[in-house]
């Protein structure tokens, strides 16, 4: 009687118990027993095996069934994919076949069935190279006279006549702004005496931003025919960049998750789910293209040769996966 009353019990126990079975190694084909579960991910339901959980990837398959519902019973037969969710919640499992089954003793999983779950962490890095839509012209206009008022005076006629001629070239499309103004004593050093204020000096710059990349030459010898004398810089940037940030993005977490699956390779397993996704940070730094510290009053002939080229978008992530190994 306490044999049967063992036996009993046992049989009790694996009643509650959902499993999987494991097909050969040479197969990709698994077996999973378990309950539907329905997931955060928007439509998505789990089969809960124990302490595994498989995300169903084609459940709209088998939603139309009376049976599927939250706490049946269920045996798929189906392939572990190796893809990206939203959420990646348990194992992506798309199940060929589905049927409810009733609780019951199952075959007790063999060695196969004995796997270890470990971490890895790695990092993803892309650059992608993207077209500027956007120019960014700092010019100036310098004066220097005896007096300061005069210095002053001087630059804020040269000034006014610079910033007509940009508009003009510009189109109406660009922004013109001042970025900068200053009056300075210009100071001569002898040495043991004290230093001496020969003259003033003045500047004004004043930063053009050009959507028409075309007009980036003709606004520069407009500036220098008009009276300006300094060309801090020229940068190109890029306004509506999230398409090359996004395409970054994607590439460098394809480069993370690569590095991930090859590590699982190697160890005999395979990636059951991404624990974690960090982005680090993009780089998009404005390029500088032409600089120059002074400039020419005059230009005959062709305007001035502009070299567009292109801008490098880099993005990095760290990732932190689980592998499932037979080790």
């Amino acid at each position: 009687m306490k044999r049967l009353t063992l036996i009993t019990s046992v049989i009790a126990i694996l009643l509650g118990m959902a499993t999987v079975l494991y097909a050969a190694d040479n197969e990709k084909e698994i077996t999973v027993r378990g309950k539907l579960q329905k997931t955060v991910e928007a439509g998505g339901w789990l089969i809960v095996s124990g302490d595994t959980k498989y995300l169903i990837l084609n459940a709209k398959t088998f939603q139309k069934e009376s049976w599927f519902k939250e706490a049946t019973n269920v045996e798929a037969v189906g392939e572990p994919k190796e893809v990206m969710t939203t959420f990646m919640e348990g194992t992506p499992f798309e199940a060929k076949t589905m049927k409810p089954i009733q609780n019951q003793a199952t075959a007790t999983p063999g060695s196969d069935d004995k796997r270890l779950v470990t971490r890895v962490m790695v990092g993803g890095d892309s650059i992608v190279q993207a077209q500027p839509d956007t120019a960014i012209v700092t010019i100036s206009v310098v004066t220097q006279a005896k007096q300061a008022l005069d210095a002053q005076q001087q630059n804020a006629n040269k000034s006014d006549a610079v910033v007509r001629a940009l508009k003009s070239a510009a189109g109406t499309g660009a922004e013109i702004k001042t970025s900068n103004y200053s009056l300075q004593p210009i100071r001569v050093y002898k040495e043991g005496q004290p230093p001496t204020i020969t003259g003033y000096e003045a500047r004004n710059s004043v930063t053009v931003t050009l959507s028409n990349l075309t007009k980036i030459g003709e606004v520069i010898d407009a500036a220098g025919q008009s009276g300006a004398n300094d060309v801090s810089g020229i940068s190109f940037t890029i306004r509506q960049d999230r398409p090359a940030r996004d395409r970054a993005l994607l590439e460098a977490t394809g480069e993370a998750l690569s590095k991930a699956r090859v590590i699982a390779q190697s160890l005999g397993g395979r990636v059951v789910r991404v624990v974690e996704v960090q982005e680090e940070g993009f780089q998009r730094p404005p390029q500088p293209i032409y600089q120059t510290d002074s400039f020419m009053v005059k230009r005959e002939g062709a305007p001035t040769p502009i070299v567009i080229g292109s801008l490098d978008i880099s993005a990095r992530v760290q990732l932190i996966a689980e592998i499932e190994t037979n080790l």
